[in-house]
């Protein structure tokens, strides 16, 4: 059976071990598909003579191709071909400010506030799922980066669920507020990013004599019981922004 297998070739006099140097070209045959699922390699007993090598050269290389769970079973019959595992998942984003995604080294990050106060709003409330008459804290304010204002953020906070947010002053981390004042921890979010045209108020603080192209990045932060604590709408300028990430092939 192990005559089936004629790419294999060891060298004794290589750097590498030679349990290492079998492991090494069987992964390689299992990740390339030459070995399918289902397929039985050589007993190791078999395999350890066909390739002039000890028993527990091949042992030990089959042991860590079962201990990556690319096989299963062993015995006379030898061991079988797994289904390969299926890929690992990225991990989500973790949940960055906005004000993170300005910050680069020798990057400069300021922040206006334009308004900071207690409000009711029968859409923000629908968003919320509050009666039309909740109060919300309303923040909205302008980051810029090197001077240049690049992002007008408005945020609102549902003060039913951490009503201390009312005595914030909108400057800071309203992330690091909830956690480290009100014991309100933001566990995940949800947003979503659009293409738009500024509205007249992001022309105004933009500088825009007419409307330009921006993205607006929509954004609902839960708290770790599910509870929706922030909605924050963020409308970058379309030329001070990109967005750069690392792909593997």
């Amino acid at each position: 059976m192990a005559t089936h297998f004629p790419s294999l070739q060891l060298d004794a006099h290589a750097p590498e071990p030679l349990w290492r140097q079998l492991y090494v070209q069987l992964n390689d045959m299992l990740t390339t598909g030459s070995l399918r699922e289902g397929t039985n390699l050589p007993p190791e007993r078999e395999m350890a003579e066909v390739l002039g090598v000890s028993r527990s050269t091949v042992k030990r290389s089959y042991d860590q191709l079962r201990q990556d769970k690319r096989l299963s079973g062993r015995g006379r019959a030898g061991s079988v071909v797994s289904k390969p595992p299926p890929p690992a998942e990225p991990p989500p984003p973790r949940l960055r400010t906005f004000g993170d995604d300005l910050t680069q080294p020798g990057h400069f990050t300021g922040v206006k506030l334009l308004r900071c106060e207690v409000a009711s709003d029968r859409h923000i409330a629908s968003i919320f799922q509050r009666p039309s008459n909740a109060q919300f804290l309303h923040v909205v304010r302008v980051r810029e980066s090197d001077n240049l204002p690049v992002v007008r953020e408005l945020a609102w906070y549902d003060l039913a669920r951490a009503p201390g947010m009312a005595l914030w002053d909108g400057m800071g981390s309203a992330y690091e507020r909830l956690r480290e004042q009100h014991a309100v921890m933001a566990a995940r979010a949800e947003q979503t990013v659009e293409a738009v045209l500024s509205s007249s108020a992001e022309s105004e603080v933009f500088g825009f004599q007419v409307p330009q192209p921006c993205l607006l990045f929509k954004r609902l932060t839960y708290t770790d019981t599910d509870g929706l604590i922030e909605y924050i709408e963020g409308t970058f300028r379309g030329d001070a922004y990109a967005y750069r990430m690392a792909l593997k092939a």
